[in-house]
């Protein structure tokens, strides 16, 4: 994709320089459930002084409000998924911005191939056993009402995992301050985008 904005001087800030050749493209994080999307989100968008966008806010404000455990309770999770594909391919639309997406939407190929056109994907990959202590506390995680969540959490890790690793950048998401996974971003980013590792990193692109 050609960039928009032209980079910046050699005294800009590394921030500056990362949303500079970041053009009009989105930063995109995937991964489970409590790897810290949201938290980290919010953190990195105003880093980069860019807008915050939640996958699932804008599912919940497209159906009048209902929670994305009532939308699966009444609809269903593939009426989800399709609705979820929708709402990301719109915030894509929308230009720079960061944008935290939902654990299962980079499993959808049509949507890991819009973030790979319009994006740079980073995967917050956490442990099992960290997903577990953050979301078990949580009742708004429709995919762990079951009886054994930490066998859920496994299974799920095994299914999506392989997806995940197709992400631009990986990050390594653990009990460390915030800030820290930011900082991380920040540099990962700055790297792909700034000083010459922009071209796909997996083999799989070239299949």
């Amino acid at each position: 994709m050609a960039e928009t904005a032209s980079r910046p001087s050699a005294g800009a800030s590394v921030e500056a320089a990362i949303v500079a050749a970041l053009g009009a493209r989105a930063v995109v994080l995937v991964g489970m459930m409590g790897a810290g999307k949201s938290t980290v989100g919010r953190r990195l968008a105003a880093r980069l002084q860019l807008p915050f966008r939640d996958a699932d806010n804008e599912i919940e404000a497209a159906h009048a409000g209902m929670t994305i455990p009532e939308i699966f309770a009444t609809h269903g999770e593939p009426y989800f998924r399709d609705g979820e594909a929708r709402v990301i391919a719109r915030l894509l639309n929308d230009g720079a911005s960061v944008l935290a997406t939902g654990g299962g939407a980079f499993m959808r190929e049509e949507t890991r191939q819009r973030i790979h056109e319009r994006a740079v994907s980073i995967w917050l990959n956490a442990d099992a056993d960290v997903i577990l202590r953050r979301v078990k506390r949580r009742a708004d995680r429709p995919l762990l009402q079951t009886a054994d969540p930490a066998a859920t959490i496994d299974r799920l890790i095994a299914e999506r995992h392989p997806a995940y690793q197709l992400a631009d950048i990986t990050i390594a998401s653990r009990d460390v301050p915030h800030e820290k996974i930011v900082d991380e971003c920040v540099a990962a980013l700055h790297q792909r985008l700034c000083n010459g590792d922009a071209a796909p990193t997996h083999p799989q692109d070239f299949l």
